[in-house]
């Protein structure tokens, strides 16, 4: 038998002790837990706004590219687009929501660099090549929303399953323990307090 469980002042007192930490402990994760819902609700609707964005900005960068093959030939578009220098821009830091590291991708925006010249070239690539640098843009800051996003929901699946284990095992756990172990000393100080009487009853007999 648990020594903590015997029914003492002492005891009764780490018992209510333990209730209150419960109970605030579970305060916390409760509000951090709504902190993290409001925040992931807010990633997922900008999440749908950038993917709603990169999918009519990707049709129109199709439809130049497209035009722009029929128009210079196939090999010639792929002879400027390996020209394109590589994205090295992107850098990854974090930042905290509540405990949680969440990415923060930054990139750094330089002014567009053509690689071809103007002469043997047609509008059409020139738009292609614009629609795919702000394609490239957006996927960059939506792998950082829907990386966060992910990384919440994950935290808040952990709190929500805290929360429940202080909310249905340690306060009922430490509600019970009070209870018992009040009664239980209620019990003795009427036993005291009768056995006393009885004392007391039979010196005045005597």
């Amino acid at each position: 038998m648990d020594p903590n469980t015997f029914p003492t002042k002492g005891n009764l007192m780490r018992a209510k002790n333990s209730l209150v930490l419960a109970r605030q402990g579970y305060g916390l994760m409760d509000k951090k837990r709504n902190i993290l819902i409001r925040e992931l609700m807010g990633l997922i609707d900008e999440a749908k706004g950038i993917q709603s964005e990169i999918d009519s900005t990707f049709r129109a960068a199709y439809a130049a590219l497209q035009k722009a093959n029929i128009e210079l030939g196939i090999n010639y578009v792929q002879e400027v687009g390996a020209s394109v220098p590589v994205e090295t821009g992107v850098k990854i830091k974090a930042r905290s929501i509540m405990g949680t590291e969440i990415p923060l991708v930054q990139h750094e925006a330089k002014p567009l660099q053509l690689t071809y010249g103007f002469y043997n070239t047609t509008q059409s690539l020139d738009e292609a090549r614009y629609h795919f640098e702000r394609v490239k843009e957006l996927t960059i800051k939506l792998s950082m929303v829907e990386n966060s996003a992910y990384r919440l929901a994950n935290s808040i699946k952990k709190t929500q399953k805290r929360a429940n284990a202080l909310k249905n095992i340690t306060i009922p756990k430490y509600e019970t323990l009070s209870k018992d172990i009040s009664e239980a000393l209620e019990e003795k100080e009427r036993e005291e307090f009768t056995r006393l009487k009885v004392i007391k009853r039979n010196k005045e007999k005597t």
